[in-house]
């Protein structure tokens, strides 16, 4: 017997592509405009997310028959609010420089709109298996374009990957800085990250004509 039915992939993969939360439903854009200058900060934003919102789907499958309607926001942001407390004191105890870098986005992930969207439109009305699947996968896509926007602003930035070179030296010349290559500063700045999102936009959607009749 298959360890996921066909349903259960569905909830891991569509976010990947045909139902990404940032390049098809437009949420948690303003993280990907915020921290993505940098690959690690990219990476543990995506990791955080996907801690936070798979535990927090959990959380809230396990009390939607509990937790009075009138009271179940209130109750989600008592639970993100727990969990993100929690990200952000191991952030602070075992990576603390990184944690400064992430600054306030790390508890602005109580605002993210996936995760309140996962818990409205799923975790509500969906079994805790299930809900764990959805937040991982509906993280995973979160995750995969913060990643690939801070590849390639880091990258072509500052003509580094989690802080290495990978260009050369451009104070020495080596590499292709001996070429006449020079970092792109604009790749840093936050537009830039809104025009790279654009882009992989295009192309989803160019390879994807269900995408555009939908649209």
């Amino acid at each position: 017997m298959a360890l996921l039915t066909k349903k259960e992939k569905g909830l891991l993969l569509d976010p990947l592509t045909d139902n990404n939360p940032i390049t098809i439903q437009v949420l948690g854009i303003c993280s990907a405009l915020a921290i993505t200058a940098e690959l690690k900060a990219s990476i543990v934003m995506a990791l955080s997310v996907m801690f936070v919102l798979a535990m927090g789907n959990v959380a809230i499958s396990l009390l939607r028959n509990i937790v009075p309607s009138k009271i179940r926001i209130i109750v989600q942001l008592v639970v993100v609010a727990a969990l993100v407390i929690m990200v952000d004191q191991v952030l602070k105890a075992f990576a603390y420089e990184l944690s400064k870098t992430l600054s306030v986005f790390v508890g602005l992930i109580i605002t993210n709109c996936i995760i309140m969207g996962r818990f409205e439109a799923f975790a509500l009305g969906n079994g805790p298996w299930r809900s764990f699947l959805d937040g991982i996968g509906n993280s995973a896509g979160y995750g995969l374009i913060l990643i690939v926007v801070g590849f390639f602003r880091e990258l072509l930035g500052s003509g580094t990957l989690l802080g290495m070179k990978v260009l050369g030296d451009p104070i020495a010349k080596t590499g292709l800085y001996g070429l006449g290559y020079e970092n792109n500063g604009f790749m840093l700045l936050s537009p830039m990250a809104l025009i790279v999102v654009g882009i992989i936009i295009w192309v989803q959607r160019s390879r994807n004509k269900a995408l555009i009749e939908e649209n």
